[in-house]
């Protein structure tokens, strides 16, 4: 769907809630459009230091290291996408009456450009990433963002209906995204008003994940089919056709559905012909790519691909630059990337790999033997799977971090040889130490970071630099 939506700010009470980067950039559009700005976060003035100076030539009111019931004094509350629905301050917005949005769902609707929607389980960034690429290679001006990036608010400005917006999209974005909310057991009131899918929309796969932040597989499921669930009969639908979640998605797509698939050959869509990548779009059909002409390392990354060439081409991609995108694309950093070959051992950061899933299939790109270096921070998910597929790839287990006890339960007595410390700094100088010329030392916690680092690009970036200073 496209279009503007007229939405009117001047004058009107607004409070951000949570000053990350989506809500900074949000507080100055919001300030630049003429409305009353408070900006609320847990953090007080010197953790924030940085974005304070990014608005110190706006006037915005400032309420730092806490959430006040003042701030509910105002006509819109927009929620970050850090902060759960069900955060008291929230709940109580809703019982006050108070509207609710946020930067996303107020982007989309000021989008003036055909929006390119992707979500999923795994495989979100790469594959936003790939597509934007693709879509450059054929000559498009396109504008990466959503989950990743620069926020698109700030950007509209150089935006127009030529163009292509392609937006990684999270579950926390996308429950906001409905034509209703329930929080808190209450209804809440959403602005602007009705449900918003974008024209071309991806679901990449779903397993479990965020079960920390949504009540059950079901609500995140229903999260992330907000992505579909408003689209019309001139949209798209991109499924996995390998994923069991799919025939009951797409009895929810009121357009028309493209599938990809890895296993088989697909009506229309890109699929996997024993080395040949195949796009078969608009009643046309070609090889774009041989798999191993893929620069990208495992399974996923060649199913993001073929997913992405699908995007793409609805995008108006050619399947010259297609082609061209998968043979040379590198990776998005944090994602299986390599930082170093030293003595004989290759290191790799794929501290984005915040799930046990996640994890598995970074397991599963290696022929290797691996130094596994897991833990961080639990999100009440699974761990039997990953545990067997430990116990037959990993040749040495390294845990540290807030989840080492419980992935060690999992693992149980039989599994590969077991090293527990406190800290990622203690795993990396241990690793160091036990790997052996052609293993591979591999990132993959399988859990998040909020028990140690702000993020996994935090994360990511302190492996990188341990692993770089070893000598």
């Amino acid at each position: 769907m496209t279009g503007v939506t007229p939405f009117q700010l001047a004058g009107r009470r607004v409070t951000v809630l949570g000053l990350a980067r989506e809500g900074t950039a949000l507080a100055r559009y919001l300030a630049e459009q003429g409305a009353e700005v408070t900006v609320s976060d847990l953090k007080d003035k010197h953790q924030l230091a940085v974005n304070l100076a990014q608005l110190s030539d706006l006037p915005i009111r400032y309420v730092l290291g806490g959430h006040p019931p003042g701030i509910l004094d105002t006509d819109i509350l927009f929620v970050s996408p850090g902060i759960p629905l069900e955060t008291p301050i929230v709940v109580e917005a809703v019982r006050r009456g108070v509207a609710l949005c946020s930067e996303s769902r107020l982007t989309t609707r000021l989008i003036p450009a055909p929006v390119l929607g992707i979500t999923g389980s795994s495989g979100k960034t790469t594959t936003t990433a790939l597509v934007g690429e693709m879509l450059v290679a054929s000559g498009i001006t396109a504008f990466v963002g959503g989950n990743i990036g620069r926020p698109l608010l700030s950007r509209l400005p150089e935006m127009t209906p030529a163009c292509r917006a392609v937006m990684e999209l999270s579950s926390f974005q996308l429950e906001l995204f409905g034509d209703s909310l329930i929080v808190g057991g209450l209804s809440a009131t959403l602005v602007p008003p009705g449900g918003w899918s974008p024209h071309v929309a991806a679901v990449l796969n779903l397993t479990p994940n965020h079960l920390d932040r949504h009540p059950s597989m079901e609500d995140y499921v229903a999260a992330k089919a907000n992505i579909l669930l408003y689209q019309g009969e001139g949209d798209y639908a991109v499924l996995n056709a390998d994923d069991p979640w799919t025939p009951r998605l797409a009895k929810m797509c009121r357009g028309r559905v493209l599938t990809f698939s890895s296993s088989h050959e697909v009506e229309e869509g890109a699929f996997l012909r024993g080395k040949e990548l195949v796009l078969r779009v608009g009643g046309r059909e070609g090889v774009f790519c041989q798999e191993g002409e893929i620069r990208l390392r495992g399974a996923h990354n060649r199913d993001n691909i073929l997913a992405a060439s699908v995007v793409a081409a609805l995008g108006g991609a050619t399947v010259e630059a297609i082609g061209q995108t998968a043979r040379t694309f590198g990776g998005v950093p944090h994602r299986l990337e390599l930082v170093r070959e030293w003595r004989g051992v290759r290191y790799y950061n794929d501290s984005i790999a915040t799930s046990p899933e996640r994890a598995m299939a970074a397991l599963r790109s290696f022929d290797e033997p691996i130094v596994l270096l897991a833990g961080g921070r639990d999100k009440h998910l699974p761990w039997e799977e990953w545990a067997a597929l430990v116990r037959e790839k990993v040749a040495c287990l390294i845990l540290f971090g807030e989840a080492a006890n419980l992935i060690k339960n999992a693992l149980g007595q039989r599994g590969p040889t077991l090293h527990q410390v406190a800290t990622m700094e203690e795993a990396v100088v241990l690793a160091s130490r036990l790997a052996r010329p052609g293993q591979v030392v591999l990132l993959s916690p399988g859990g998040t970071s909020f028990d140690a680092y702000r993020d996994y690009e935090e994360r990511g970036d302190v492996f990188r630099s341990l692993v770089s200073s070893l000598s």
